[in-house]
């Protein structure tokens, strides 16, 4: 029998519940953005994945008020994520910037809040600081440890319920762990079919911190955001595991669709994923996941399709300087 995920729902700490299936909401414009929540909130989602850089928090605050104040949910219902940006990875300006989210998102606490990335920008110059050749400015002083204390201060002072990291790898999670009186419960990093990350999954298993897969169907709408960027994708980085022909007859078999079974993959290896869109209909879609179970055979034939680093598409020219900072997470 394959293994099957059945509860909606995972533990990361004592009485915290992380849905499975979040909305991820990237590259989504201020109208699309309430649109896209709104059909989640409707559809049953109950986890909004959101962070200070997308510059979405505040319309996302709109919709969960409205919700809110109609009663037909309750905030105990809601598992809402945010994260502190590059610009912000200083201790000392931790409490300020979850301050200013949860003030966009119109609430009190978040149930989830991350490190977005272990790299650190250089500070007051805006949120996204480039030199005039297009790379960031770094801020190579970055203390991911002294972040870390300053992330847990905000759990003791009832800001976030939980914390975690985002684009962390084992090293970075060890030597947080080591020192942590709060340890991380969340590590979200890039993850689907082409970029399994087997390593770092083992380890995280291994330590007691859940996996959330943003870009679980492959990040399709890369190549569109990259051109608008001014940036660039290595060979092969465009491919989209939607069309893979092993997907494609497997979604066949199940009479789903080829994102559904990318989608099931994942949260039946025990990760939680957080697919963005913005069609209700592909919104409703990414949530029908709990009436069919992937085969081991199936399965196995999934895992097959791991490129490892090839399959990364979150790296090189789109962070372009990064690479020279010394907690880049990824291998250069």
């Amino acid at each position: 029998m394959a293994s099957s995920i059945t509860a909606r729902s995972v533990l990361i700490a004592a009485s915290i519940k992380m849905p499975y299936v979040g909305l991820g909401t990237w590259l989504a414009s201020p109208e699309e953005i309430e649109t896209a929540v709104d059909a989640a909130l409707t559809a049953g989602y109950r986890h909004i994945d959101t962070a200070f850089a997308y510059e979405n928090e505040a319309m996302i605050g709109n919709v969960l008020k409205k919700w809110l104040d109609s009663g037909k949910i309750k905030r105990e219902e809601l598992f809402i994520v945010t994260k502190l940006p590059n610009n912000a990875m200083r201790e000392d300006l931790v409490e300020d910037y979850l301050k200013q989210s949860l003030s966009a998102l119109q609430l009190s606490y978040v149930d989830l809040y991350l490190v977005h990335m272990p790299v650190g920008l250089q500070s007051g110059i805006g949120l996204r600081p480039r030199n005039e050749d297009g790379s960031f400015k770094l801020d190579p002083t970055t203390d991911i440890l002294a972040v870390w204390k300053a992330m847990e201060k905000q759990v003791d002072k009832s800001r976030a319920k939980a914390i975690g990291v985002s684009n962390f790898n084992i090293n970075q999670l060890e030597r947080i762990q080591k020192i942590s009186r709060i340890p991380p419960v969340n590590n979200q990093v890039e993850l689907h079919v082409y970029l399994q990350q087997k390593d770092l999954q083992k380890y995280c298993k291994d330590n007691g911190i859940i996996m959330t897969a943003y870009a679980p169907l492959g990040s399709s709408g890369m190549v569109a955001f990259v051109k608008k960027a001014g940036v660039t994708l290595e060979g092969g980085k465009d491919e989209d595991p939607r069309e893979d022909p092993v997907v494609v007859r497997i979604a066949k078999s199940h009479n789903k669709t080829t994102a559904q079974v990318l989608l099931r993959f994942l949260i039946q290896s025990g990760i939680n994923i957080i697919p963005k869109s913005v069609n209700p209909d592909r919104i409703r879609q990414n949530f029908q996941l709990f009436d069919f179970v992937l085969t081991n055979k199936e399965m196995a034939e999934l895992n097959a399709l791991d490129k490892g680093e090839d399959g990364r598409k979150f790296c090189g020219d789109l962070l372009r300087g990064m690479q020279k900072h010394p907690e880049y997470p990824f291998p250069n």
